[in-house]
């Protein structure tokens, strides 16, 4: 009997300690990759910790429940979306008919949303990658190496990454991609869900959140899309 009453107090809290799983954040670590590691979405991360942003700091410890490394991911509802970025910046650009233009987001949105929104209202600048203005593939690229995913530097190059993915099966974090000049993919922006995109535009003189199909300008010039994120 009192064999059996160890085994079952060691089980009880082996359990427990798998539902108490977490990891320490090493260099090189990104909210992404920590999420593949432990087979979930990064959104689910975020929220079991209480992210307010994708940053981590080296030592920083991450519930992941009860995942185990190297599982499979599986989906999650996600609450809406906090941007970290003021409201008019998105409310400015967003007219009521933008949400009928493309399918819901789906959970992963929380996440794109966050992830783009650290860099709105920076300042348009051609080939800025960073401290001094940013334009359309500098954007895209700073926001995907925050998932850990380095992208070429060239809307041209990146429309060669990834997978194509179709207008009506487009999902937040899709790279979409215009021909603005005459040539394809002079321009790039990021799916963010509810028929919107981030990007940084030239017109405007900084990076916005605004419709996609829902703006005529856009719609006309668009070109395809491209899936980085699996």
């Amino acid at each position: 009997m009192n064999a059996l009453r160890t085994l079952l107090i060691a089980g009880a809290l082996t359990s427990g300690a798998s539902l108490a799983a977490t990891h320490t954040v090493k260099p090189g670590d990104t909210l992404y990759s920590v999420a593949q590691k432990y087979g979930m979405e990064p959104v689910q991360v975020m929220q079991l910790n209480g992210l307010p942003s994708p940053t981590l700091q080296v030592g920083q410890t991450l519930e992941v429940g009860g995942a185990e490394e190297g599982a499979s991911p599986t989906p999650v509802a996600a609450r809406p979306a906090s941007p970290a970025a003021p409201t008019r910046q998105v409310s400015a650009a967003v007219p009521p008919s933008a949400s009928a233009q493309a399918p819901a987001p789906r959970g992963g949105s929380a996440f794109i949303r966050t992830a783009a929104t650290r860099f709105l209202g920076i300042r348009y600048a051609l080939g800025g990658t960073g401290g001094r203005g940013l334009d359309c593939s500098g954007f895209t690229m700073r926001v995907f190496s925050q998932l850990g995913i380095r992208l070429p530097r060239t809307a041209a190059a990146q429309w060669r990454m990834g997978a194509s993915v179709s207008r009506r099966d487009l999902r937040a974090g899709d790279l979409v991609f215009f021909n603005t000049t005459g040539r394809a993919a002079s321009h790039v922006g990021i799916y963010i869900g509810d028929g919107l995109m981030a990007n940084a535009n030239s017109f405007k003189g900084r990076t916005v959140i605004e419709p996609l199909f829902g703006n005529v300008y856009w719609a006309s010039r668009y070109i395809g899309a491209r899936r980085i994120l699996s």
